[in-house]
């Protein structure tokens, strides 16, 4: 079975998998010892190599975000930093899916 390259991942919308999940001892379609109070109910996961990938698009996120919010241009410097805080955002957007970027 291939498994998708990171690239290919982001860009498809995350698979999510419908599981029963007891809220009494929280067993997940698996083994685990019933403590005799198990009640299921549907609950939803994520591959982990799909939610890294996101977590990981969020945190580029976060850096260009906290660099709108910490830094201040030199006097005189403000169009060249606009100019380059933009680059970076337009590089980062490049590379997430496009239905991430649709406003």
């Amino acid at each position: 079975m291939s498994t998708p390259s990171s690239s290919a991942r982001a860009q498809a919308p995350v698979e999510r998998f419908e599981v029963w999940q007891c809220i009494g001892c929280g067993k997940i379609e698996g083994p685990q010892p019933c403590i005799g109070v198990c009640r299921d109910r549907r609950a939803q996961m994520i591959d982990a190599a799909d939610y890294d990938a996101l977590a990981a698009e969020a945190e580029a996120l976060r850096a260009v975000v906290r660099q709108i919010a910490t830094i201040t241009p030199r006097a005189g410097e403000c169009e060249r930093s606009y100019a380059a805080l933009q680059a970076r955002a337009r590089e980062l957007l490049g590379r997430l899916p496009a239905s991430s970027t649709a406003a």
